[in-house]
C-alpha cells in the first residue's frame, strides 16, 4: 500500500484518484472498501435467484407468509447484533456476525445435498428463503455501518459512489456466476462458492480496519479498540426518540412497499413464463444483471458528480420521482415490457444514487447509531415494508385489481416518499453543518 505510505504518492494522487475526487491518503482505504463491498454483494446476488426461486417453488401464495417469518427473524438479529456491538470491539463483531452467516451457508450445503427431491427441498428451500432474507440485508448494512463509522459526511458524499461501483461489480458477477453455473454445479455447489466470498469479504474488512487505525488523511481517529457500549436495545430506542431517525425509517418504510408490489409482479411473471427451477433461476438472474450492469455504469460516471452539484436532497428525490412516473406508467400501458424496464430503472437507481444516498445520512448520527440503530432500520423496518406490501398485494388482489391498479395505489405512495427524502436531505445538511466533527474520524 505505497500509496499510504509513500510522501510523493500522497501528494501526487494516481489517475484513478483524480477521477473518482479521492484526496490524499483516501484511494488505499476506499478501494479496500470496494474489494469489501465486493465480496459482499458478489456472495448475496449467486444466492438471490436461488432465494427468489425457492419463494416462488414453494408457493407464490405462500410469500407473505414467508414474508412474515422474514419480520420476526429480524427481531431477533437486530437486539442479538446490538448486545455484540455493545460489548466488542468493530475488528472482532464484524468477523464474528460474517463467520456466522458463513456456517450457516455450509448447513444449507448439507442440507440441499441430503434432501435432492422435490417435497423436501421445497422445505429446505422455505428455510432458505427466510435465512437469505435476513442476511442479505444484515451484511450489507453492517458494511455500510462501517463506511458511515470511518467516513465523515464530506468524504461520503465525493467517495460512497465509487465504494458501491464494487458492490455493483460483485453483484453483476455474482448474478453472471449462477446464471452460468447453476445447471452445472447445482444449488448445493453455487452455496460453497459465496461462503468463500464471505470469508474473503472478513480478510478485506480486517485490512480496512487496519488502515484506518494507522491514522491520517482521510482515516480514523476512533481508538479501534474501544467497544461501542450501550444497551442491546439502545438502537430501538433511539430510534424512536429522534425525528431524523425516524425520517429514515420513513423513507425505508415507502421505499419497501413499492418494492414488494414490483416484486410480487415479478414472481407471477416469472412463475407463468417457465415450469423448471434452473430456467427460472437463469431469468431472474438476467434480470438482476441487468440491472447491475446499468448500475456500475451510473456509479462510475455520474454518482460523485450528481452528489457533489445537486445536494444530497435531490438525490434522495430522484428514484422516488422515477417510481412516482413508472407507476403511472404501468398503469397506463399495464403490460409486462413496462414492468421489466421500469424494475431494471427503478433498481439501478436505488443502488447508484439512492442507496449511497441514503449511507451519507448516517454519517451525522452517533457511531452507537451508526452500529445499532442503523442495523434495526435497515433490517427489520425494511422488512416490516415487505410485510405491508406482501400482504397488501393479495388485498388489493381480492379487490380486483390488477397490475394497472396496483400501480396506482403505489403511485402516490412514491410521491410521499419524494417528500420525505426531500426533508432528509436538508436536515442531514443542517446536522452536517452544525456538528462537521460527528462522524468524521480523519
Amino acid at each position: 500500500m505505497a500509496a499510504m505510505t509513500t510522501p510523493k504518492t500522497e501528494d501526487n494522487p494516481s489517475l484513478l484518484g483524480r477521477l473518482i475526487g479521492a484526496k490524499p491518503g483516501e484511494l488505499g482505504p476506499v478501494l479496500w472498501a470496494a474489494a469489501y463491498f465486493f465480496c459482499i454483494m458478489a456472495s448475496w446476488f449467486i444466492l438471490r435467484p436461488i432465494r427468489d426461486e425457492a419463494g416462488i417453488a414453494g408457493g407464490i401464495r405462500n410469500l407473505p407468509w414467508l414474508f412474515t417469518g422474514t419480520m420476526i427473524a429480524m427481531l431477533v438479529v437486530s437486539p442479538s447484533f446490538a448486545a455484540l456491538v455493545a460489548k466488542l470491539p468493530r475488528k472482532r463483531f464484524i468477523p464474528i456476525a460474517y463467520r456466522f452467516f458463513l456456517v450457516n451457508l455450509v448447513v444449507f450445503f448439507a442440507l440441499f445435498t441430503a434432501f435432492p427431491e422435490p417435497p423436501q427441498q421445497v422445505w429446505v428451500g422455505r428455510a432458505f428463503y427466510l435465512w437469505a432474507s435476513v442476511f442479505n440485508l444484515f451484511v450489507v448494512s453492517v458494511f455500510w455501518g462501517f463506511m458511515a463509522d470511518a467516513f465523515r459526511s464530506e468524504q461520503g458524499k465525493r467517495l460512497f459512489g465509487f465504494i458501491g461501483v464494487g458492490g455493483t461489480v460483485g453483484g453483476i458477477i455474482g448474478s453472471a456466476t449462477t446464471a452460468s453455473l447453476v445447471k452445472g454445479v447445482g444449488t448445493a455447489g453455487l452455496l460453497l462458492i459465496s461462503a468463500a466470498l464471505i470469508e474473503v469479504a472478513v480478510q478485506c474488512a480486517g485490512r480496512l480496519a487496519t488502515l484506518f487505525r494507522v491514522g491520517g488523511d482521510g482515516r480514523e481517529a476512533v481508538p479501534e479498540e474501544a467497544a461501542i457500549g450501550g444497551g442491546a436495545l439502545s438502537g430501538i430506542s433511539h430510534v424512536f426518540k429522534s425525528p431524523y431517525l425516524l425520517g429514515i425509517c420513513g423513507y425505508m418504510l415507502l421505499y419497501t412497499i413499492g418494492s414488494t408490489f414490483l416484486y410480487f409482479q415479478q414472481a407471477h411473471i416469472v412463475e407463468n413464463a417457465y415450469q423448471d427451477r434452473a430456467s427460472r433461476t437463469a431469468l431472474l438472474s438476467q434480470i438482476a444483471l441487468a440491472v447491475q450492469t446499468l448500475t456500475v455504469v451510473i456509479q462510475a460516471l455520474l454518482t460523485g458528480r450528481l452528489m457533489k452539484r445537486l445536494g444530497i436532497a435531490v438525490m434522495l428525490t430522484i428514484v422516488p420521482a422515477i417510481s412516482v412516473a413508472g407507476f403511472l406508467g404501468v398503469a397506463l400501458v399495464p403490460s409486462v415490457a413496462v414492468l421489466i424496464g421500469f424494475m431494471v430503472l427503478r433498481g439501478a437507481g436505488n443502488y447508484a444514487v439512492a442507496r449511497p444516498s441514503r449511507e451519507v445520512l448516517y454519517t451525522v448520527v452517533s457511531r452507537e447509531d451508526k452500529y445499532k440503530a442503523k442495523s434495526f432500520i435497515d433490517t427489520f423496518v425494511y422488512r416490516l415494508g415487505d410485510q405491508i406490501g406482501a400482504w397488501a398485494d393479495p388485498l388489493l388482489a381480492s379487490l380486483g385489481l390488477g397490475m394497472a391498479g396496483v400501480a396506482l395505489v403505489a403511485a402516490p405512495l412514491a410521491g410521499l416518499w419524494l417528500l420525505v427524502g426531500l426533508w432528509l436531505g436538508r436536515r442531514q445538511v443542517v446536522l452536517s453543518a452544525r456538528d462537521p466533527a460527528l462522524g468524521a474520524r480523519p
